[in-house]
This record gives C-alpha cells, sequence and structure tokens, in this order.
C-alpha cells in the first residue's frame, strides 16, 4: 500500500494501481474515451491527463495519462489544475476535428466548455477517434479481424488489404467498445 495525494486528499491505493484506477475507486472523475476493463490500458485519447509532481522533485510536476501511470508513495495529482484543463480542452478541440459525428466527443467537448474544433474538418460524417479500442478487443479475443491501416493524417481502423476478414466471427465485440 502507498500513499498520495489527490487535488488535496490524502488516499491510500495499492502499488501497481494506475492513477486512473485509483481515481475511480476514490470517486474523483478523470474523463477518458479509450479505456476500457476488458483491455490493457492503451493512453490514446490523452483525456485521462493529470499533472503529478512529488515533495522530492523540487517543485517540478508534469503531466502523465492517468489510465497507463502508476501510483507511487508521495505522489501528488491534480485532476483538475489549469494545465491539465486546457490540456483536455486541446485534446477535445482535435477530437472533433477528427470525429465530428461521434456523441461522446460532442458531450465530453459541451461540458468542458468546447463548442466547435479550430481545427479543419476532413469528414463531417466520422465517428471513429482512432483510439484503437476496436482493434485492442479483437485481439483480446483472439482474432485480430481489424487493425489500424496508414499513418498520420491518412490513419484509419480497417480489415487487411480493405477485404471482409475471414477471421471476423461476427461477435460485435468492437462495436461494443467503441466510444
Amino acid at each position: 500500500m502507498c500513499w498520495l495525494t489527490i487535488d488535496g486528499k490524502e488516499i491510500e491505493a495499492r502499488e501497481g494501481d494506475t492513477i486512473l484506477e485509483t481515481c475511480r475507486a476514490n470517486r474523483i472523475p478523470v474523463p477518458t474515451l479509450c479505456f476500457h476493463e476488458a483491455v490493457e490500458p492503451f493512453g490514446a485519447c490523452r483525456l485521462c491527463m493529470v499533472e503529478i509532481g512529488h515533495p522530492d522533485w523540487g517543485g517540478w510536476t508534469n503531466l502523465v495519462t492517468a489510465c497507463l501511470y502508476p501510483v507511487k508513495d508521495g505522489l501528488i495529482v491534480k485532476t483538475r489544475s489549469r494545465q491539465v484543463v486546457e490540456t483536455r480542452k486541446a485534446v477535445l478541440d482535435l477530437l472533433m476535428a477528427q470525429a465530428p459525428a461521434a456523441r461522446s466527443v460532442a458531450k465530453l467537448a459541451k461540458g468542458m466548455g468546447v463548442r466547435e474544433t479550430s481545427f479543419e474538418v476532413r469528414d463531417p460524417d466520422n465517428k471513429c477517434i482512432l483510439c484503437g479500442l476496436c482493434v485492442r478487443v479483437c485481439e483480446r479475443i483472439g482474432v485480430t479481424a481489424i487493425a489500424t491501416q496508414g499513418r498520420g493524417a491518412d490513419k484509419y481502423i480497417g480489415t487487411p488489404f480493405d477485404e471482409a476478414p475471414e477471421d471476423c466471427i461476427g461477435c460485435g465485440a468492437c462495436a461494443n467498445v467503441c466510444p
């Protein structure tokens, strides 16, 4: 067990747990889109960013993804600092440009006061935020019928050679976990 401070509150956590797990266990809200209990954390959406520091770090702080960063004794976590809020708004701005038709993104953005994206929208009907959750759950099942394709601005989720995958079992897990 270890002790850490989250938003000014002393909290006991299990060694090896992540900041996100500890926050959720203590009902401290941290937004996520790409996190799901069925698969290992990936940190793709970047919405769970929190600010961390430590008494031994001489005032130094850093932003980390709460879903990936393990708790440590003495860690100081801020889930709503100015830097965290501004970073989350910037991420939501980018996600709104990437997937303007995604209701989950629009809901989170509205809650943070982001009404529209400041970036160019390439496909106004796109709902995919490229979090890879569908790919990871497909791999977890042991099928690997879908994968990320391309790079950079041309990245998308697809099937091998963009053809109907022979190994898809039609379970629908990919659609079920999609944010």
